[in-house]
């Protein structure tokens, strides 16, 4: 080896330098080319497509679910030419402000890769592993999961039918009589989320929306907090819910400060981050 090393001449280090730089600039070039042409780096989208799954950053399903996204993004490039990725997919409405982009130019605004971004985001935060035991936070979960937006929106439909269904409970008053109360189901709160965010065309019928969402969402993170300390799955139930609520109060600000009430929007802003930092000191005391 060392035999080797000291046959080298110094037009050998050259030609390798040279060699290198040409390489490195012809990769910059087509990453250059390709963010132009399709909106999003072709690294980032095959180390997260690919090498992700392979390190184990992701289970079976989202590498199927990713792979199936490559398929779709392949067919659809054509139509996506000129779209740019923004930094937060989720700084927008969909339905209020993504979709009438849509309209008006006749162009995307997201990318498919900013849709697997965003779908990622929802499943971390809007699902837990006990949603099986109710049956309209199943139905979401699939959702979340789905890619045609109107799939989705019947499926927040379909989840909110499901509520409305009224259970009987049996409460004895006296020993030899009973009565029966009627007991409502409590509201999914990720359903009018999702109807806020992909169905509502102004930002007014979103304000709409995440106002029953607050109220539905409120009333499960009250009765889950109660429980969190019962077992890991009621903790997690506890998580989700306090997820969802944050992001409807969020969302709510951003509704306002479209609406130009901006004073309403940053005094929400700011409770909703006093109560993250509250949250995170009881976290770290227990």
């Amino acid at each position: 080896m060392s035999m080797f090393l000291n046959t080298l001449t110094p037009k050998f280090y050259v030609a390798l330098t040279g060699t290198s730089s040409l390489i490195s600039g012809l990769i910059l070039i087509f990453e250059w080319w390709y963010f132009r042409k399709y909106g999003t780096s072709f690294i980032e989208q095959v180390s997260v497509s690919h090498l992700r799954p392979l390190l184990g950053g992701a289970d079976n399903n989202s590498s199927n679910n990713s792979n199936s996204s490559n398929g779709d993004s392949d067919a659809n490039r054509q139509s996506v030419s000129e779209c740019k990725v923004w930094r937060n997919p989720l700084n927008l409405f969909r339905g209020a402000e993504y979709n009438r982009y849509t309209w008006v130019t006749g162009r995307e605004p997201l990318t498919y890769y900013d849709m697997n971004l965003s779908a990622q985001d929802h499943q971390t935060f809007f699902t837990c592993d006990s949603d099986h035991l109710r049956p309209a936070d199943a139905i979401m979960q699939k959702a979340w999961r789905e890619r045609n937006p109107q799939a989705r929106i019947s499926a927040a439909h379909e989840a909110l039918e499901i509520n409305e269904i009224r259970s009987r409970v049996e409460v004895p008053l006296i020993a030899s009589s009973t009565i029966w109360e009627i007991k409502l189901l409590p509201k999914c709160a990720t359903a009018y989320i999702l109807l806020a965010e992909e169905e509502a065309t102004t930002i007014a019928e979103a304000e709409k929306l995440f106002k029953q969402a607050l109220k539905a969402g409120d009333g499960c993170y009250r009765r889950s907090q109660q429980l969190q300390h019962h077992g890991s799955q009621y903790e997690a139930q506890h998580r989700r819910d306090t997820n969802v609520l944050v992001y409807i109060k969020r969302r709510l600000a951003m509704c306002a400060r479209r609406l130009g009430r901006t004073r309403e929007a940053v005094k929400m802003m700011r409770d909703v981050s006093l109560n993250l930092c509250l949250r995170a000191i009881a976290m770290h005391l227990t």
